[in-house]
């Protein structure tokens, strides 16, 4: 579904992606871990073109996607995307930010669009909230929004960068259960996340980086219980010690 062929990707002199070769398959879900600056999210961020690259390519269902704006938009209209940081527009309610996309991008009707996003806040435990702004809610919440927005475009992937890393370690759990649903429910995830415990339970496979580099790609068993690479070794016995 996504394919990546030898891909590089630079900020001045420090090379963030280092030849990265990978697919990723449809229906897959796919935890993206390591070290802190080690190209997780660049790599994610590659993919829908927040990133441009400076060498390799690519390629979405075997299409090679260019840069123009057209065809980046036309692009990212299938792909949900899920920041660290929420990003819902604060003078808009719950609804309007969901609903927003789906009328401007995919020409539904208000009302179309407003029944779509209230089918899906119940389905992310949020029903009671549509009409509540942002900054009223927990950031578990808006987080749960943030994915129910993501959705309101019925994207073929969702690309999930750090979901849980800006919340208070209460919020986590609900914020991972909507995501354990998703994946559950068969959709094609690429997640970046620290949530080793999280990972080992819903992930299909494990990518691991370090140094702009995939050092294992391989299925949660052996990852967690026999790494090939000292990196991870070293990366696991960190994250129990912690």
């Amino acid at each position: 579904m996504i394919e990546f062929k030898n891909v590089t990707k630079r900020f001045g002199t420090l090379t963030v992606l280092n030849g990265i070769s990978l697919s990723f398959h449809q229906g897959e879900v796919v935890v993206i871990c390591g070290p802190s600056g080690s190209g997780k999210s660049t790599m994610l961020r590659s993919i829908n073109r927040l990133e441009l690259i400076d060498g390799g390519s690519i390629a979405i269902d075997g299409r090679v996607v260019g840069t123009t704006a057209k065809e980046i938009k036309a692009m990212r209209q299938r792909m949900g995307f899920v920041f660290q940081h929420f990003n819902l527009f604060p003078h808009l309610s719950v609804t309007e930010n969901i609903c927003l996309a789906p009328i401007h991008l995919l020409g539904l009707s208000r009302d179309e669009a407003k029944d779509r996003a209230a089918r899906l806040l119940k389905r992310v435990g949020l029903a009671e909230k549509g009409d509540t702004y942002p900054g009223c809610l927990s950031g578990g919440q808006q987080q749960r929004v943030a994915i129910a927005r993501a959705l309101a475009m019925e994207p073929p992937v969702m690309l999930l960068d750090e979901p849980t890393s800006a919340l208070d370690p209460e919020m986590v759990g609900e914020v991972l259960a909507v995501v354990r649903e998703l994946a559950q429910d068969g959709m094609t995830l690429l997640c970046v996340t620290h949530e080793m415990g999280f990972a080992r339970e819903v992930a299909d496979r494990i990518v691991f980086m370090a140094d702009g580099k995939v050092i294992e790609d391989c299925d949660p068993d052996q990852f967690f219980t026999a790494p090939r690479s000292p990196r991870a070794r070293a990366f696991l016995a960190e994250v129990r010690r912690a």
